[in-house]
C-alpha cells in the first residue's frame, strides 16, 4: 500500500464514522450524520478541521466521536464542534475533550462566535480517570465557556441527549435550540432516578426538548426537525456581532407589514382589556424580523431580536394576552437572561410596557419572586446600551421598575396618548383608600361615589401631567412610534457609558 493510498483509506475511514447500523439507528429517528449536520449549518462546509486523526489507532474511535474546526454562516467565520452519535453515542473520551477545549481556545484566539452541536450520551466511564478530573479534563469545557461568556456569541444545537455533566454545555450558552423528539438534558437519567431516588419517570417528562422550552426554561427554541433548528441557529447569527468587540451589522431598512389597522386602532381604551402585543409588534418592526427566544416560556413577557429600520434591536414587551402581562418569577428570570445577553453584544434595548405590575400572594412568594424580581431590575439597571421605555398602557408598581422606568437611566421614557403610570391601577387603589367609607355608604350610592373617585384618581396620574411634570420624556402617537424610535435610537447609538466603578456586583441569586 502506498503512503498515498494509506492516507485515502484512514481519512475515509474516518469521514464515515461508526458503523452502519448505528448509522440506520439515526436515519429512523429524523437524524443526521454529523457530517451532514455541519454541510447544512455551514456556507461551505468545514474550511479547515483540527484533529481529525485523534484516536484513529483506536479500533471503532474515528476522530475520537467529535468533529471540531471552523466555517463560516452568512460569510461570518465560526469555531464548532459537534458530537458524532455513531461513535460510542457521541460520548466523551480524553482526546475528545481534548479537541472541543482547543476549538474553544481557537474561538478565544479569532473572537468568533463559537456552535456546538450536541448529541452525546455524556463521559465514558471507561476513560474517566484520563478525561473527568484532570486541569485539561471535562471540566475545562466549562471553565472555558464561563471565560468566553459575553466574550463570543455560544450557540448550542442540541440534536440529541446532553446527559450528565455535559448538560452544563447548553446552559452555558447564550441560545439553546433543541429538536423536538429527539433532543434532551438532564443530569441523571431516568434509569438512574428509578434507581437512587425511586421516581418512574419517562425520557420526555425528565429532560425532554418541550420541557425544557415551556417548563424549565433551560431550551430557547423549540425546533419541529434539524433542517429547522440548523435554520434558526444561522438566523440568530445575523442578530450578533462576531465578539463584543464588535457592533451588529445594519441591514436593509423594510417596512412593517402592510395591515388594515393602525396601532392606535388595536389598543383598547380600557386598560383592563387584554390585546395582542404581537400586533403591536407586527406594525412597528421590519416585516418578517422577529427572532423570539424563550416563546413557549413563560409567555407573559416577550422577549426577542428584531429590526428597526434596519437596526437590530433588542425586545422586552408585556403581554397583555397571557396572565395579563403580571411579572411572575419566571418571566423575571427570562428577561434578566435576555437583557444581558444583548447588553454583552451591544444590541439597544426597547421595552414595551403594558404591566399592573409583579403577581402577588404565597405560591410566588414561595418561589423567591422578590429574589427573582431583582435578577430582572439589576440586569436592566446595569445595561449601559442605548435603553428606550415606552408606556404602551399602563406601568403599576414595581413593573414600572423593572420594564425600565424613568429612574433607571432609560435614554428615553415615551408613552402612548392612554398610557398610566401609578402605584397601582384606579379600581384597586379607591379600594385601597376608600374601603371604609365604601362600607359605610347605602348600596344606591356607592356605584356613583366609586366611579367619581376613579376618575379623580385617573386626572391624578394622566399621562399629559406627567408629561407636564418630566416624569417622561414624550407624549407619542402610537402611529408615529416607529418613526419617533428610528430616530431615537440612531441618535444613541453613539452613547458610551460605565455604570459603575467595582470588580463586580453581589449578583441577585
Amino acid at each position: 500500500m502506498t503512503i498515498e493510498q494509506r492516507y485515502k483509506e484512514k481519512v475515509d475511514t474516518i469521514y464515515q464514522g461508526g458503523q452502519e447500523k448505528y448509522h440506520d439507528q439515526n436515519e429512523a429517528k429524523g437524524k443526521r450524520f454529523v457530517r451532514q449536520r455541519l454541510s447544512l449549518l455551514l456556507d461551505d462546509g468545514l474550511e479547515t478541521e483540527d484533529g481529525l486523526f485523534a484516536n484513529s489507532e483506536a479500533e471503532g474511535l474515528p476522530a475520537d466521536g467529535v468533529v471540531c474546526g471552523t466555517g463560516k454562516i452568512n460569510g461570518k467565520t465560526v469555531c464548532v464542534m459537534a458530537n458524532d452519535s455513531t461513535v460510542k453515542a457521541g460520548s466523551w473520551g480524553a482526546r475528545t475533550v481534548e479537541k472541543i477545549i482547543r476549538i474553544q481556545e481557537t474561538a478565544e484566539k479569532l473572537a468568533v462566535p463559537m456552535l456546538y452541536l450536541v448529541d452525546s450520551a455524556g463521559a465514558r466511564i471507561t476513560d474517566q480517570v484520563e478525561m473527568f478530573p484532570g486541569r485539561r479534563g471535562a471540566g475545562r469545557i466549562f471553565h472555558n465557556q464561563v471565560k468566553l461568556s459575553g466574550k463570543i456569541p455560544q450557540v448550542c444545537i442540541l440534536f440529541g441527549p446532553s446527559a450528565a455533566g455535559g448538560a452544563y454545555i447548553p446552559a452555558f450558552c447564550d441560545l439553546v435550540i433543541m429538536v423536538e423528539g429527539n433532543a434532551s438534558m438532564y443530569l441523571g437519567s431516568p434509569r438512574m432516578a428509578q434507581m437512587v431516588i425511586g421516581e418512574n419517570v419517562s425520557l420526555e417528562e425528565m429532560g425532554g426538548a418541550s420541557m425544557h422550552c415551556s417548563v424549565s426554561g433551560c431550551g430557547d427554541i423549540l425546533a419541529k426537525d434539524e433542517l429547522e433548528a440548523i435554520d434558526h441557529a444561522r438566523e440568530y447569527i445575523s442578530y450578533v456581532p462576531q465578539s463584543y468587540k464588535e457592533q451588529v451589522s445594519m441591514a436593509e431598512p423594510v417596512l412593517p407589514k402592510d395591515l388594515p389597522k393602525t396601532i392606535e386602532d388595536i389598543i383598547p381604551e380600557n386598560q383592563n382589556t387584554p390585546f395582542n402585543m404581537y400586533d403591536l409588534l407586527d406594525r412597528l418592526i421590519d416585516d418578517n424580523s422577529f427572532f423570539e427566544i424563550k416563546k413557549l416560556f413563560a409567555p407573559e413577557l416577550i422577549t426577542g431580536f428584531a429590526r428597526l429600520n434596519g437596526r437590530t434591536i433588542g425586545i422586552i414587551a408585556n403581554q397583555p394576552k397571557a396572565k395579563g402581562g403580571v411579572l411572575f418569577h419566571d418571566s423575571a428570570d427570562k428577561a434578566a437572561r435576555f437583557i444581558t445577553l444583548c447588553d454583552a453584544y451591544h444590541i439597544p434595548l426597547l421595552f414595551l410596557a403594558d404591566i399592573p405590575g409583579f403577581m402577588i400572594g404565597t405560591k410566588v412568594e414561595r418561589a423567591g419572586i422578590i429574589r427573582h424580581g431583582a435578577k430582572m431590575i439589576s440586569a436592566m439597571a446595569q445595561a449601559t446600551v442605548p435603553k428606550i421605555s415606552v408606556i404602551v398602557r399602563k406601568a403599576y408598581g414595581a413593573g414600572l421598575y423593572a420594564m425600565a422606568g424613568p429612574a433607571f437611566d432609560p435614554d428615553c421614557c415615551l408613552a402612548l396618548p392612554q398610557a398610566q403610570i401609578a402605584v397601582m391601577g384606579p379600581e384597586a387603589a379607591v379600594n385601597a383608600v376608600y374601603a371604609n367609607k365604601i362600607a359605610e355608604l347605602e348600596p344606591g350610592e356607592r356605584n356613583a361615589f366609586i366611579a367619581e373617585k376613579r376618575d379623580e384618581y385617573k386626572q391624578n396620574i394622566d399621562v399629559y401631567r406627567l408629561a407636564s411634570e418630566l416624569v417622561i420624556d414624550g407624549v407619542v402617537n402610537g402611529n408615529d412610534l416607529r418613526d419617533e424610535l428610528t430616530k431615537r435610537f440612531a441618535l444613541y447609538a453613539t452613547k458610551d457609558v460605565v455604570f459603575t466603578d467595582r470588580k463586580h456586583p453581589v449578583y441577585p441569586v
